[in-house]
């Protein structure tokens, strides 16, 4: 059994099929060209078949991949009656997009996607507008054309944006012969992302809402929340109206508690904020200043130390950092000549945020 506290951070990203539960297996995915390695898919046995949990890229040898490991158990492709998949990200659905066409399984996506599914269809775009937009109001226009005139990524497909068969509910029950799973929204990684449940067997398989080693991206889609980390931050809280589970995320070793981890990433968020605070208050205005003020990953790096993508992803949650505080009435935002700037409030702007260096990359 796949169980936590006997791997290395990395170890959970080893080929093959690994039993995390009592009919339930981890099987890591090639992630090529990306920041993380592997991606996670759970294959629950629902009888003589296979339900997925997330499908994958759609890219390389993933499919190959996915086939090998599901042999290691006995099944193969065609025994995959359905997906379930808890957001629209690229390594989460296109290749459950790709089996359905090899074998007609059956897609089930949360009905919070079905704007970005649509957008990134219709434009097949790896930086969507939106967003890139909203960089240049946050005077981030200067990591825009470094990503635009960057090394070109290969075109998308529109065929693997195709809609779901399906689209989830938040509370819907989804009978299976052997475990029933409940969909529970849990926007802020995206608008419409997933968790699905399992209270019997106490797992819960959170997509990337939540990870053990990092904190996922908040708001990285084409059709972004108008708040996406005060989404986020509400989606851990109602983690703890469920009982404490087993944590199945997609990246990162399965096993974790659920209650302790989502108390982390808050945790981590409140001291974010503060930090972001207190960049404002020492002089930073726009979100690519303060982003710029701000030290990055575990390893705490300077921002420029980082590249353009992750620069981006970096001026983007700071925004959405900035907006939270913004929201409490900490600091107030206009509209300046080039960038939207930010301030403390009159009754902020004598304070110190006061925040602890532990745990603020957790």
């Amino acid at each position: 059994m796949d169980r936590p506290g006997v791997q290395d951070k990395y170890s959970w990203e080893k080929p093959g099929a690994h039993e995390v539960a009592d009919g339930v297996y981890r099987i890591p995915l090639p992630m090529p060209q990306d920041g993380l390695r592997a991606v996670s898919v759970y294959a629950l046995v629902d009888g003589g078949q296979l339900v997925l949990i997330d499908g994958g890229w759609a890219v390389g040898n993933s499919l190959g991949v996915l086939a090998a490991s599901l042999r290691e158990i006995g099944f193969g492709l065609a025994d995959i009656s359905q997906v379930l998949v808890t957001h629209s990200h690229r390594d989460h659905y296109t290749q459950a997009v790709a089996l359905r066409r090899l074998t007609g399984a059956h897609i089930r996506l949360g009905r919070g996607e079905q704007a970005s599914v649509c957008l990134t269809r219709q434009h097949l775009t790896h930086f969507p507008t939106g967003l890139m937009d909203r960089l240049v109001r946050h005077g981030a226009g200067v990591i825009v054309e470094q990503l635009r005139n960057g090394p070109q990524q290969p075109p998308l497909d529109a065929d693997d944006w195709a809609d779901p068969d399906s689209w989830l509910s938040d509370g819907l029950v989804i009978e299976l012969s052997e475990r029933s799973l409940t969909a529970v929204s849990t926007p802020g990684h995206t608008r419409g992302h997933m968790v699905f449940y399992d209270p019997a067997a106490k797992l819960l398989f959170s997509g990337d809402h939540i990870l053990p080693h990092i904190t996922p991206s908040i708001g990285f889609e084409p059709d972004p929340a108008a708040s996406p980390l005060g989404d986020y931050m509400s989606s851990l809280e109602a983690m703890f109206e469920l009982e404490d589970c087993a944590v199945m995320p997609a990246h990162g070793a399965s096993g974790g508690s659920s209650h302790a981890r989502a108390r982390a990433l808050l945790d981590h968020h409140d001291v974010r904020l503060a930090q972001t605070l207190d960049a404002v208050k020492n002089g930073a205005c726009t979100g690519m200043e303060t982003a710029a003020a701000l030290p990055w990953t575990s390893r705490q790096h300077s921002f420029a130390a980082l590249d353009a993508f992750n620069q981006m992803i970096a001026v983007n949650e700071t925004v959405a950092h900035l907006d939270v505080l913004t929201a409490r009435k900490q600091l107030s935002s206009h509209a300046g000549a080039a960038a939207i700037h930010y301030s403390l409030t009159t009754e902020h702007e004598h304070e110190l945020p006061n925040y602890r260096q532990a745990g603020i990359n957790t």
